[in-house]
């Protein structure tokens, strides 16, 4: 799919890798509705935004149902159309054994990093299937594949995301709507940083970031910095999964990404979305 001029609801906008693809998908043309549950994190994003007029920002708690399915009028009210959902909001446990966690502690990261992610696609589907063409990322994790001691309900519901994304992968076949998954490694953002520190904030169920894979050690706030002007750098590098039947790929140029008279060209939409060492990505393309 080419970016430019296409509409895009991205969650966890307001932070982290969500912010990342914010500006990613601005800087190429895109028209985007940035979706936080923290307004501040949102404010932010448009403060540093290299094109303001092109995005709107939503305050949204992903697990409140009601305020999921009023979003898409909103987005359409303000872009007119829907082309791409990019589901990246997520939070992390406290780093303890499973045992000691609470119930609400479970509950509360189950809601966000799984049925955030239901909520939305069953709140966008229906307008991404009817456009020409649409486009589907969840952001699972690392985390999803690889057991991490500390993280065990981080992980449980990034590989129910994973295995989400491909039976609606399968489901989707045939249609207009490139379905993906990424998988991305250790990231830190603001949110990873008042989990190490112990702060409640983000256990609001917004999950302002796609905080993945959260395996590394320190603390603080990890904040990416972003200077006025400066491109966000994305990871490149995409393998499928194996036993993934993937669709034949066009070998007339080299380099996807520039169309075949030499101008330039926004790129594939599933690169936004993997940021951070060590991440793949599968689906259908984009």
């Amino acid at each position: 799919m080419r970016i430019r001029d296409k509409v895009f609801v991205v969650t966890g906008g307001g932070n982290g890798i969500g912010q990342q693809v914010v500006w990613g998908l601005l800087t190429r043309g895109a028209r985007v509705a940035a979706v936080d549950v923290s307004e501040a994190g949102l404010a932010q994003t448009a403060s540093r935004a290299l094109s303001v007029d092109r995005l709107s920002t939503h305050v949204v708690n992903v697990t409140d149902v009601a305020a999921v399915n009023a979003l898409p009028e909103a987005v359409v009210a303000a872009h007119g159309a829907v082309d791409g959902l990019l589901n990246v909001a997520g939070i992390i446990q406290r780093f303890v054994k499973f045992g000691d966690l609470e119930p609400a502690d479970i509950e509360r990261v189950m809601n966000v990093n799984f049925y955030g992610v239901v909520n939305l696609c069953r709140a966008f589907l229906p307008l991404l299937v009817a456009r020409p063409q649409a486009a589907l990322v969840n952001v699972s994790s690392m985390g999803g594949f690889v057991p991490v001691p500390g993280q065990t309900i981080y992980g449980a519901p990034k590989a129910a995301v994973k295995l989400l994304t491909e039976g609606l992968r399968a489901e989707l076949h045939g249609t207009n709507v490139a379905v993906s998954v990424v998988f991305p490694g250790a990231v830190g953002d603001q949110h990873h940083g008042q989990q190490r520190r112990g702060d409640s904030r983000d256990g609001r169920c917004g999950g302002a970031g796609a905080q993945d894979h959260p395996a590394r050690g320190g603390g603080g706030d990890h904040r990416p910095r972003r200077r006025e002007g400066d491109v966000p750098r994305l990871h490149r590098q995409r393998r499928p999964l194996a036993g993934l039947a993937q669709p034949p790929r066009s070998r007339a140029r080299a380099d996807p990404d520039r169309p075949a008279d030499g101008a330039p060209a926004e790129g594939p939409l599933i690169r936004l979305a993997a940021r951070g060492p060590g991440g793949l990505v599968t689906g259908s393309g984009a």
